[in-house]
């Protein structure tokens, strides 16, 4: 432990370690806060909450919730495949598979285990089966600035729990630059051996950096490998883009049949912690093989399921999303609108989704400038410095109005010329 002790100190001398905040309660985007290291307490206006539809105190939803409880209890006490399933996670499974028009759908805790269970069921299948042997590679291509859920699945593909006991082939990993459909072409064409199979993954909407990947490119370069596998993580995609909320496939006017009728398997992640007001994951697919994978893998078969309370809030809050396409129409005016005023103010706001990373000059501290927010203006966002190049970002959502996110850009330009003073040449 010396060396955990040793780094932690520099750690905090270097003033690399994130302010801590805990939530006392929230009313629409009005949140109490109070300052770990202080015990202070103040109300903040929140530009840094992932409820993008802003049904987390959704009365409907809150209800769901309780009324799963009341008929379930607060846990189902062990695994899917045990005893663990309920009705609710069929209900809910058959919900999402209708929402991203794929027929089969398996759930998961969260995305990290949903993308480890993918890795296991597809690399390396299940247990050792009489008479079959699994003799195909695994090449597995992933852009660069893929969330950490899916780096840290597919980096130990090749030596996860179904390699270790299933003695399956090898998996090989690539990745390509980010976004980039004529790298990611030329890398298959590099590293594809005969008889590889083939898998594609990348973010649907890039949490950092809040841009779309260009799927309908992505299809023209895998439409030449027919029988790969095309995985989006629609985390943030589902409920935000799309004229619906739909996802990526709505996004660019084409269904997941599109990708089917053109030789790609095409998956879809979706996540319940920002759309959908609960916690969750889901896989969906139109391989029903897959899915008795999915539900044996290491992270399900020794993981307890869902519990009621949150597949009750996520169902509802699908059904809500499905009912209600204002709900999205609100949240991307919003997003058009804050996104412009920032730009016109001269900030560097990238992406095109509700996740607004405001790029700042060198010479700001993202860590000072977010203390700056909240001390000064009673805004809360979020600084990012140490796992992507140093920004702020911002996230809007459904329920915020003109006037707060007026308030928050006055706040970004005096916080600005508070803490920056370029220099001027003679």
């Amino acid at each position: 432990m010396q060396v955990i002790k040793e780094y932690v100190q520099r750690w905090y001398e270097s003033g690399l370690d994130p302010d801590e905040y805990i939530c006392h309660q929230k009313q629409g985007n009005l949140v109490e806060i109070e300052e770990a290291a202080t015990g202070n307490r103040q109300t903040v206006l929140t530009f840094c909450s992932n409820d993008v539809l802003g049904l987390v105190q959704e009365e409907a939803v809150k209800q769901a919730a309780i009324d799963a409880i009341l008929q379930y209890g607060t846990s189902n006490s062990s695994c899917s495949v045990l005893s663990g399933r309920i009705d609710l996670h069929r209900q809910l499974e058959a919900e999402i598979s209708d929402f991203k028009h794929l027929p089969h759908t398996q759930l998961f805790l969260n995305a990290w285990m949903a993308m480890q269970a993918l890795m296991d069921a597809f690399c390396h299948l299940a247990i050792p089966v009489p008479g079959f042997t699994h003799t195909r590679e695994t090449l597995i291509l992933t852009d660069v600035l893929n969330h950490g859920c899916i780096v840290s699945a597919i980096v130990n593909a090749g030596t996860r729990s179904g390699k270790v006991f299933g003695h399956s082939p090898n998996v090989r990993v690539k990745a390509y630059r980010h976004c980039d459909t004529e790298d990611l072409a030329r890398k298959l064409r590099r590293y594809v051996r005969p008889g590889d199979r083939i898998m594609v993954v990348s973010d649907a909407v890039f949490s950092m950096d809040g841009d779309i990947a260009p799927l309908p490119k992505m299809l023209d370069v895998l439409q030449n490998y027919p029988g790969s596998v095309l995985l989006m993580d629609e985390a943030h995609a589902s409920g935000s883009i799309g004229a619906t909320g739909g996802g990526i496939y709505e996004h660019f006017g084409i269904l997941p049949s599109h990708a089917i009728e053109r030789g790609i398997i095409p998956l879809i992640m979706t996540t319940f912690s920002k759309f959908a007001a609960s916690a969750g994951a889901a896989i969906s697919t139109h391989v029903s093989e897959l899915i008795p994978l999915l539900n044996v893998s290491p992270t399900s078969i020794g993981t307890i399921s869902l519990s009621p309370p949150l597949a009750g809030a996520a169902l509802e809050s699908v059904r809500q999303v499905r009912k209600s396409p204002q709900l999205v129409q609100q949240l991307q005016a919003n997003t058009q609108y804050l996104r412009s005023r920032l730009i016109e103010r001269g900030f560097s706001a990238i992406g095109e989704t509700n996740v607004i990373p405001v790029i700042l000059p060198p010479e700001i501290n993202p860590k000072m400038f977010g203390r700056q927010m909240m001390l000064n203006y009673g805004i809360w966002v979020s600084p990012i410095w140490f796992i992507a190049k140093p920004r702020i970002r911002i996230t809007v959502n459904a329920l915020h109005t003109q006037q707060e996110m007026d308030r928050l850009v006055a706040g970004m330009v005096a916080t600005r010329d508070l803490l920056y003073k370029p220099t001027i040449s003679a």
